[in-house]
């Protein structure tokens, strides 16, 4: 692998076409070549939908397999630290969905053997590498909104379907783990700090899975922060974060999908203005990323490290709603 990189999908996963089926197809430099599946004949009717060459009847086959560079995984989130660790084991490099770990502990381990590796580990926080993220970024670290008062992150989005694997506590379901680590990762984005957990509330759907949580965080410099995330509750569908400095407020409408209608805000003492972004998928934008980190060594923001930062506020924001810590899938 010089100028190509070369991926292989571990499962049928609905999410797998737009993450990376169809931005690898404009692509240069990506290729989906090869997908795996609990069964032979998922694999093959997948593979047969998506115009995927290669197919193999397990996970391991597809990780032995010398024509794959790279995976993506976006299995339940209770099987994602094992299979980062097998791709790894097996010379590859992983784009793994979020949240990257079912808790942090398992993450760390991950991080760990990443680091020994030498191979590019990526969580799939798309947004985090459209424009409109990165101009977030950019607003937040000029300082012009001043010191920081208060930060908040919504991921909100109706998902009525209680047999969905969301709603499995053995697959480290719930809302905190699905809408909720993006609530998380944008509010440590936002505070620019490492939050601690002050308050947090879970509505349940059974006695260990939140379809909807409530946090309030605080950050070093004392800037307070809170995340809202939501499957199923009151709050059918918010998608939005803010951060109020003392000279002036930003705010992002639909921080997740720009390819769709979204809006960022500035409002400062003398000075307001909106700003709107292209429509290519954040998604495009992700592999991009990935690609760069594998052919050139390009760095980019949603490490292993990171994603430990990211699973040590979502475990503590389990543990003060009074929930148990998700645990991998055995």
């Amino acid at each position: 692998m010089t100028d190509h990189v070369r991926i292989g999908v571990l499962g049928a996963a609905m999410i797998a076409p737009p993450a990376v089926i169809r931005p690898a197809r404009s692509s240069t430099v990506a290729e989906v070549v090869a997908v795996a599946a609990r069964s032979a004949e998922r694999a093959r009717a997948f593979a047969d939908k998506h115009g995927i060459a290669r197919v193999h009847s397990s996970y391991e086959d597809l990780l032995a397999d010398p024509a794959v560079d790279a995976v993506y995984n976006p299995l339940p989130n209770g099987l994602h630290g094992k299979w980062t660790l097998a791709a790894l084991e097996a010379g590859k490099h992983v784009l793994c969905e979020k949240p990257f770990t079912a808790n942090a502990a398992e993450a760390a381990e991950v991080a760990k053997a990443a680091d020994a590796s030498g191979l590019v580990v990526m969580e799939a926080f798309h947004y985090r590498y459209h424009p409109l993220a990165m101009r977030v970024a950019e607003i937040i670290q000029s300082g012009v909104l001043g010191p920081l008062r208060h930060v908040e992150a919504s991921v909100c989005f109706p998902l009525p379907v209680f047999s969905n694997i969301r709603y499995d506590y053995s697959l480290a379901g719930g809302a905190m783990m699905d809408a909720g680590c993006y609530a998380v990762h944008m509010a440590r984005l936002l505070g620019n700090e490492e939050p601690e957990v002050r308050s947090a509330r879970a509505l349940l759907r059974g006695p260990s899975i939140d379809r909807a949580m409530r946090a309030s965080l605080r950050f070093p410099s004392g800037h307070t922060g809170s995340v809202h995330a939501s499957l199923w509750s009151s709050s059918v569908f918010k998608l939005s974060m803010k951060a109020i400095g003392e000279n002036g407020t930003l705010s992002v409408f639909n921080p997740l999908g720009p390819q769709t209608f979204h809006k960022l805000s500035l409002k400062l003492k003398n000075h307001s203005s909106s700003e709107k972004f292209g429509r290519r998928a954040t998604y495009a934008y992700q592999l991009d990323a990935f690609t760069d980190a594998v052919l050139h060594g390009k760095p980019f923001p949603t490490t292993a490290d990171d994603a430990v930062k990211n699973m040590t506020v979502i475990d503590s924001i389990y543990r003060t709603a009074g929930l148990p810590l998700r645990q991998p899938t055995a």
